[in-house]
């Protein structure tokens, strides 16, 4: 396939994935069956982000006018992706970045997330049959000449021991943070709370973690959040909260909540399911030189000049996790 006809191809699968077809329908039900996390609504935004914000010609072209991509790829590479399951098609711009490349992608997906995807594939054999040549799903990634690999920070080691002798991309935990200066609008509070609690904040782009000045309210974006309120309703995410509340009932420690999500005070920028933390600073540019010494903790920072609230769960083409540009990387195999 040239560069032009694998656009193509892209650009029909977004238009399916809009097109809402009853065969897609019945794949969304599924997997929110298979993975009480994945709800309708946050499968509905996640697939349509990706038609949006990914899968538009124009976004397309582009982006891979930025490389210096061949028609046609004379030297194709096996690339090995092991892709999360934290949040719906969370590998795809992996998946995305190998076949547009020209290069040849075996999957392993996650248990928590093998179905979405699964459904995408083979709606694509079915309408392009090539693709089989350039995209297939594998229980182990064996014989390939590179990989991306996407995990915690313990399976990194895993990763590395297995993959390391080979080029790859292996991603370890990470989360987003937001820096307030204290007089944000009812509006962009409420952005923000969809940058928290949106996928139930199991995502390396939703906010764990927020800077505030000194006696800053927490009122108003307490307030906010009660947009998720129904969050409570969820078991899994109910138990988490339980728990967490628990905890910090029997050390005594002190917490704003808003019987949704539980606000805390903790300089770890890691907070668990239903638990935010946040922490006090003096100046802005503390702030910066503290985050400065995170790089390889943070993915995202919104606010004060960073990421539009609201923004964090809308990556782009070229917001690369970790920082780590996959499509120049997979330039370099030869």
């Amino acid at each position: 396939m040239t560069l032009e006809q694998r656009i193509d191809c892209m650009v029909h699968l977004g238009e399916y994935i809009l097109a809402n077809s009853p065969e897609w329908q019945e794949a969304k039900e599924n997997a929110g069956r298979q993975n009480a996390w994945f709800t309708p609504a946050f499968i509905q935004t996640a697939t349509e982000a990706i038609a949006h914000n990914f899968l538009k010609r124009e976004l397309l072209e582009q982006w891979v006018a930025k490389y210096q991509l061949p028609q046609e790829q004379t030297n194709p590479q096996t690339v090995g992706i092991v892709m999360a399951g934290n949040i719906p098609l969370v590998g795809f711009h992996d998946l995305l970045c190998v076949f547009i490349s020209g290069h040849y992608a075996v999957i392993k997906l996650s248990s928590k997330d093998d179905v979405l995807l699964k459904h995408l594939l083979q709606y694509l054999y079915k309408e392009i049959i090539v693709i089989q040549n350039y995209i297939s799903i594998a229980e182990r990634l064996t014989g390939c000449q590179a990989y991306i690999a996407t995990g915690s920070t313990n399976s990194s080691r895993y990763f590395d021991y297995y993959f390391g002798k080979y080029p790859n991309i292996i991603r370890k935990n990470r989360t987003s943070v937001a820096i307030l200066a204290g007089n944000e609008t009812a509006e962009e509070l409420t952005y923000l709370a969809t940058d928290i609690q949106q996928y139930f904040g199991l995502g390396c782009r939703n906010v764990t973690q927020l800077y505030v000045p000194k006696n800053y309210s927490f009122d108003a974006l307490l307030n906010a959040l009660t947009q998720f309120d129904e969050h409570i309703i969820a078991h899994k995410y109910k138990h988490n909260f339980d728990y967490q509340l628990a905890l910090l009932l029997m050390t005594s420690k002190t917490y704003l909540s808003n019987g949704s999500i539980l606000l805390v005070e903790d300089e770890r920028p890691f907070s668990a399911v239903s638990v935010l933390h946040y922490q006090y600073y003096e100046s802005l540019a503390d702030v910066e030189q503290l985050l400065a010494s995170k790089t390889e903790q943070i993915q995202a920072i919104v606010g004060a000049g960073h990421i539009p609230f609201g923004k964090a769960q809308q990556p782009s083409l070229t917001d690369y996790a970790d920082g780590v540009d996959t499509m120049q990387f997979l330039t370099t195999l030869v």
